[in-house]
């Protein structure tokens, strides 16, 4: 007999996920968004929406990623803000 255990492949074509933070508890986003982009691969991007202007992350980000993650405003308004972030090769 034969156990058939289904295979879910969670890569998107477009290399493109969402992470909406406003739906997170404050206190354990920075841990959620840190250990989201360390399981994309180099090229995927991760498509942040909060709802203020991260900078305390972005300062994080930077000291623990350095250049591997490259960072893009697409909104930042008063009432959301998005950002994507893109892991480098």
């Amino acid at each position: 007999m034969q156990i058939h255990i289904p295979v879910h492949n969670h890569n998107r074509a477009d290399g493109i996920y969402e992470f909406d933070a406003r739906g997170i508890a404050k206190r354990f986003r920075h841990a959620a968004i840190f250990g989201a982009l360390d399981a994309l691969t180099p090229g995927e991007r991760m498509r942040f929406t909060n709802d203020h202007n991260p900078i305390p992350l972005l300062q994080q980000m930077q000291a623990r990623y350095g250049d591997q993650v490259e960072i893009t405003y697409l909104d930042n308004g008063p009432e959301k803000v998005t950002i994507d972030f893109v892991v480098k090769g």
